[in-house]
Parts: structure tokens; sequence; C-alpha cells
């Protein structure tokens, strides 16, 4: 397809995964997308991702996206963006968590490209379990709350975690924390953590059970404390799980609905509960840390983990504005977030594009060109398209990349 013949404004049709954690409602409250079945609904996936492609109506004709980008890769892609990934670099999603996902770190570049080389000349199935790398991509991550959106992002200071660990008095790794107290006064923090990290993940057995037993017994005790309130919802959902500990490791934080924060490779994070709108480099590279019952490969989790402190004051991304306009700046080029608010706004763009309506009701004009979408539809919008105006009733999300 040309550029000349191709549409500048395309409506898709997303597909929405229905993991266990999902939601069974969220999608119907705040958007209107019906779940007939009433099952869970977890993610709305917006993009050309293998395992999840959005259709989009093209004409008379509804395909999908990436049978779009096929036919005209430059005009849809804009020429440097296919020159930089050779495809569409992003995944955009609405997802909604009702359970907790697992804990997780993402490898950066050179490690998801070393990784999947090595697994690929292994002959590791794609499907195997112990499988880690899917794809040789990084993963970083945006997620924008809608709702409050609880989460753990990156590793505590370790002063804070030694306060923790020694006020819940666990005897059986008294020994584990005492080797971390000696590490952080020799001035070897990172070591240390990486250390204690690393035996948490390996507990198992009676030691295993009587750290675990000792912790939700202190949380059931102080459910007026976040920490210790997430613990106790953590360990009906996951018993016996050693992300149990992650609570008092990680940064706890909930998002106000409009809040974001960025997640980093090699940093250690997990969805609680919530619902936000989530863009991140295509990828499906996961490697685990906990509350999962799926495979956890412990040293090649470490290899890929930054055992840095993440500052509070680096948790929250603080949007940069123009006028009311928020434009959250990540430092990776696979992805763009935006939000606009209601009123009228002139866009021009040289790469691809998706817009989604959060709160109501959004017109795209381009000459001759009109397509409305309705609250919780999304559109896509090819490079070619150029400059347009969007006329919006409410706030709208605008996801794309740096070229």
């Amino acid at each position: 397809m040309s550029s000349s013949v191709l549409p500048s404004f395309l409506l898709m049709q997303n597909p929405i995964q229905g993991y266990d954690w999902g939601s069974h409602d969220s999608l119907t409250t705040l958007f209107g997308i019906p779940n007939p079945e009433g099952k869970p609904q977890a993610e709305l996936w917006m993009g050309a991702h293998p395992n999840g492609c959005s259709e989009i109506t093209c004409g008379d004709q509804v395909q999908k996206l990436s049978t779009l980008i096929d036919s005209a890769p430059a005009a849809v892609l804009g020429e440097a963006t296919l020159a930089r990934f050779g495809s569409l670099p992003f995944l955009f999603k609405v997802l909604c968590a009702e359970k907790a996902l697992s804990i997780q770190v993402h490898p950066s570049k050179a490690q998801a490209e070393a990784g999947f080389a090595k697994e690929e000349a292994a002959g590791i199935s794609p499907k195997a379990a112990n499988r880690n790398y899917k794809d040789p991509n990084h993963k970083p991550e945006l997620v924008f709350a809608l709702t409050p959106y609880q989460a753990m992002n990156g590793f505590r200071s370790i002063p804070a975690i030694l306060a923790l660990f020694e006020r819940v008095k666990l005897a059986a790794i008294a020994d584990l924390t005492g080797a971390l107290a000696t590490a952080h006064a020799a001035n070897q923090g990172e070591a240390g953590l990486q250390h204690f990290f690393q035996q948490l993940l390996m507990l198992e057995g009676v030691r295993k059970e009587a750290a675990l037993t000792d912790l939700l017994a202190y949380a059931n005790e102080h459910q007026d404390e976040e920490t210790f309130a997430l613990i106790t919802s953590l360990a009906a959902q996951y018993p016996g799980d050693v992300g149990l500990f992650s609570p008092l490791l990680l940064n706890v934080v909930t998002l106000q609905p409009g809040q974001a924060m960025f997640l980093d490779a090699c940093t250690p994070h997990a969805y609680v509960r919530g619902t936000g709108l989530e863009i991140m480099a295509n990828s499906d590279n996961v490697l685990r840390a906990g509350l999962t019952p799926k495979y956890i490969d412990v040293a090649e989790l470490l290899d890929c983990t930054r055992c840095l402190p993440k500052p509070d004051d680096q948790i929250l991304l603080v949007p940069r504005r123009e006028g009311a306009v928020q434009h959250f700046d990540v430092p990776v080029p696979d992805f763009t977030f935006s939000v606009y608010p209601a009123g009228e706004h002139a866009l021009t763009t040289a790469s691809a594009e998706i817009l989604f309506a959060i709160d109501g009701p959004v017109i795209l004009k381009r000459g001759d060109d009109t397509l409305r979408l309705e609250k919780g539809q999304s559109a896509f919008i090819p490079a070619a398209t150029g400059s347009y105006q969007l006329l919006a009733e409410g706030r709208v999300a605008r996801a794309g990349n740096r070229y």
C-alpha cells in the first residue's frame, strides 16, 4: 500500500488477554467494554505483537495491524523508525490487576541479545518452562494510573531494609540479616544486598517455613501499615512463596490516578492491584523473582539485577508540562507517552502513533479524513499522516516513539 492511499486514521480492535490475575469488571466499569463470560480481563493490547496483534479497519476490510505495516513499512512507521527498529517498537496496554503479578526483572538490551542467542544456540524451545529469553530485546516500561495502583518498584535503601527485618525478628534468617548489616557497615552494600537477595530466593524446607510463619504472624498484628497489610494479602494469593519477603525489600507505592512511574531494565518490580495504561518496548523477556508458580532461574536473575537502592524521590515520574499537556519523558527511544486534556490540539507525527480515549469521545481530523473514538477506543495513526487535529471531550493518551 502506498502512502497516497493510506488512511490518516485507523480504528483499532484490540485483543484482551485473560490472565488469571486480571480484573473481572475494570474494563467494563471504566470503558464500557463488555465481559459477558465474566472471566478475568487482564490486559487490552494495542500494537502489533505476534502474541496479540490489534486489527484495524482499512476501507471495508479488517486486517491485522502487522499486515498493514508490512504492506508499506516506511509510510506506516516512518523512515527513521523503520531504519532504527525495523518494526513497531512499542506495545501499548490497558492493564487491570485484581491479583498481584509476579516479581519481575527485565534484562538490558545487551543482556537480552546475549541471552537470546545463547538459548537459541542451545536449542531450548521458545515455549519451554525454563526458557528465559523470548526475544533479543529489552523491556523498559511506563505505567500511568487510571485508578489507585499499588506496586513495588526497586530496592529500598539498605538501612530501611535492615530496619524492617530487625523489626520482624525472623530468627530463622537472623544470620542473613546480620551479614547484610556487616556488609553495609563495610561499604559493601551492593554485594551484600545481592547475597541477601540470593539467599532469600534460595530458602527452602524448615528454615523457609519458620521464617515465613514468623513474618506472617508479625504482619497480622500490624495491618494498619501498608507494607504488612500487603504481605498478608499476598500470602492469601501465593502461600509459602519466597516473594512474601519482597515488601520488606522493595519500595511499596500506591500511584494515585494521573500519576506515573518508569520501570527500567535490571530493576525488580511487581504490580499488585489497580488499572493503568502501560507502554513498553516490544518484548516478552521476564525473569521472575517470586509470587509465581513459574520457573525462577536465580543465577540468571541475579546476573540481570542491579542490587542498588531506588531513592523515594525517583519512583514517581514527574511530567514535563507544555501548557496543560503532560509529557512523561523516559530514557529510552522505544516509546514516548503523553496525556492531552480536553480541548483542541494541533499535532504532527513522523512515526506511527496510537491514541487512546481515556475519558470521553475524541474526533481526529486531517483534511476530509475524520475518525471518531468513543471512550475506551483507540486509533492507529501512520507516520505518513503528518499533521492532524485532535478534538477531545476528555483526556487522551498518545503513544509513539523517538526517531
